[in-house]
């Protein structure tokens, strides 16, 4: 006997049934302005930063920009420094560093990078900023948004577009400004005469300036930045967070400065869902902790002027552990939990790649070379005897001038440079030569033999040793 199948029957829908979204239309969230310990904070990282990215490519040392990194000539300039692609393996410690620290600041105190000196909070906030100056704070801006257009609006909408669209402008400007001289740039884009890729980059840069901070904001943190997602399996109950103490604020409610709260059967909490709308991603931290939580501390900012007012004890909102909460520790003893063995390693690892970089650097001979046999010239037997190699050696000056290399090669018995052993090199340039080597006939068996090339730098401190082989033929 077989089982009766279940048909699921098909209505067609009634032409006026409403349709239902699986979908929620964003809605714009309006941050309100708050100061305090944790904003000053923030606006002190915002100006640090942003002296340092647009002020340094103006910055001079000797006769050229003190940081340019460029790319047409393979080499790149920091300060006193000269970096060519072989010292790629700096760029690798740069990048171990940056991501250690990263781990490290996350497992002591949450997202502190988002927080404070990510280009997305930063950019965010001076773009809310010229936004307040235009169209007014949080409620004013509101409003008039719910108005009609007038002049009025369309001036302020008008005017704030263009400060962000010179900000973001100045910003690609800048970055571009790092791989070209800028004051060179500045003259290029006078003169309406930069490179195809340089005018796309300052756009393409500035678009997303434009767009990021004016537009996306907090988006980008929610669903663009990977670091929101993989940010918890960094966290512990020892890490700082911004918390919410749901044990002395409920239960919530309004009441008078001279009501007792006691009295009335309520916690610390008026429910003036301030901290909500000083959110830059629109979340209500009396929730618990949550993934777009980017650990700024406005809430705990707004909470504590909140507390000010009604005349309670600050912190009802405020930076600790979840261990801290639960077991009600003291400020002396949630910090040496937060000092846990997991922080001290990070920091033993990143103080060490750190110390090792700096030796690394101080210890880097100013100039290097490369030594390749010339595969053209077969090794082969020339007049008095003797059995000649030729090598190509390309010599690099990392200095900023001119210098002198004397060339020496050992190995075997006998063996000695017959062509140009000294070679004058111009600052930061490279020079390729070709020398040639010469070894008595019975200085060695038929076949290849290892030698090295000694170069030493006669007008500065360095030594290099390259090895290489000598070929004898039967």
């Amino acid at each position: 006997m077989t089982t009766p199948k279940k048909v699921i029957p098909i209505i067609a829908q009634a032409a006026d049934a409403e349709m239902i979204s699986l979908y929620a239309a964003h809605e714009k969230i309006y941050p309100r302005s708050v100061s305090g310990f944790f904003a000053s904070w923030r606006w002190g990282v915002v100006f640090l930063t942003q002296l340092v990215f647009y002020g340094l490519p103006w910055i001079e040392w000797g006769q050229r920009q003190a940081v340019l990194f460029d790319l047409a000539s393979r080499r790149f300039y920091i300060f006193g420094l000269v970096l060519y692609p072989q010292d790629f393996i700096y760029l690798t410690g740069i990048l171990v560093i940056s991501a250690l620290s990263l781990f490290l600041f996350t497992a002591v105190a949450g997202r502190l990078w988002c927080g404070y000196a990510c280009p997305q909070t930063v950019y965010t906030e001076i773009f809310l900023w010229i936004e307040r100056k235009m169209e007014g704070d949080r409620a004013v801006q509101m409003r008039r948004d719910g108005q009609p257009w007038s002049p009025g609006r369309l001036w302020r909408k008008g005017g704030k577009h263009l400060l962000w669209l010179a900000v973001a402008l100045w910003t690609g400007f800048t970055f571009v400004g790092y791989f070209t001289p800028i004051k060179v740039l500045g003259m290029e884009f006078v003169q309406m005469s930069m490179s195809s890729w340089e005018a796309f980059w300052t756009f393409f840069y500035g678009f997303a300036t434009y767009g990021n901070a004016g537009f996306m904001r907090e988006q980008v943190c929610k669903h663009m930045c990977p670091y929101a997602r993989f940010q918890s399996a960094m966290f512990d109950k020892d890490t700082l967070i911004v918390t919410y103490d749901a044990e002395r604020g409920d239960p919530r409610g309004a009441r008078s400065r001279k009501a007792d709260p006691a009295a009335l059967n309520l916690g610390s909490c008026v429910d003036c869902n301030l901290c909500v709308q000083v959110c830059p991603t629109g979340i209500d931290i009396r929730k618990g902790l949550q993934y777009e939580c980017i650990g700024c501390g406005a809430c705990a900012d707004v909470c504590n002027t909140v507390m000010d007012k009604m005349g309670y004890e600050r912190g009802l909102v405020k930076y600790t552990t979840e261990n801290a909460m639960k077991n009600k520790w003291t400020q002396a003893q949630t910090w040496r939990h937060v000092l846990r063995p997991r922080i001290l390693i990070y920091t033993a690892i990143l103080l060490g790649i750190v110390m090792a970089m700096l030796v690394s650097l101080t210890l880097r001979t100013p100039f290097k070379v490369n030594v390749v046999r010339d595969r053209g010239v077969m090794a082969r037997i020339v007049s008095g005897g003797n059995i000649e190699n030729v090598y190509q050696l390309q010599v690099m000056n990392a200095t900023e001038a001119d210098q002198r290399y004397k060339i020496r090669v050992t190995g075997l018995p006998g063996l000695a440079i017959t062509s140009e052993d000294v070679v004058m090199v111009e600052s930061t340039q490279a020079r390729r030569l070709a020398v040639r080597v010469q070894a008595p006939y019975e200085a060695a068996a038929p076949g290849t033999h290892p030698i090295a090339f000694e170069i030493d730098a006669l007008d500065s401190a360095g030594h290099l040793v390259e090895k290489s082989v000598f070929m004898v033929p039967r």
